[in-house]
């Protein structure tokens, strides 16, 4: 399957395809690991509001999100974060080295987020 456009009706098929984890063998073990991305998206947003970021626990959850979905990750947490959350979770794809180079998206125009990759220098 080809996916052009990244929509609710196919979203769970795309993550489903580049699923893969020995370790898991229920639904419920890919429910638990796409979880993953609603924690980041909490913990981004603790960031904007409060100015508290757990820049550990949420590079724990982008390393298992990567060790499960590989590069397809980016765009899973691309499409599930608001605009808004766009520049924290750069920084840190950026600190990770996950930015793919080729093809240019809309990502590499994010500016990212200095504070962030301040506080991820310091890890």
């Amino acid at each position: 399957m080809k996916f052009d456009e990244f929509n609710p009706s196919n979203y769970l098929l795309f993550a489903i395809k580049f699923y893969d984890n020995p370790q898991s063998v229920t639904r419920e073990d890919f429910e638990d690991d796409l979880k993953r991305i609603k924690y980041i998206k909490r913990l981004l947003k603790r960031y904007k509001n409060t100015g508290e970021l757990k820049t550990h626990l949420i590079l724990n959850h982008l390393t298992v999100l990567f060790n499960v979905f590989n590069d397809a990750a980016v765009p899973l947490l691309f499409y599930n974060l608001e605009r808004e959350l766009w520049p924290y979770i750069k920084s840190f794809l950026i600190f990770l080295n996950r930015i793919p180079e080729y093809p240019k998206t809309e990502v590499n125009n994010i500016e990212e987020d200095t504070y962030c990759l301040s506080k991820l220098r310091e890890v």
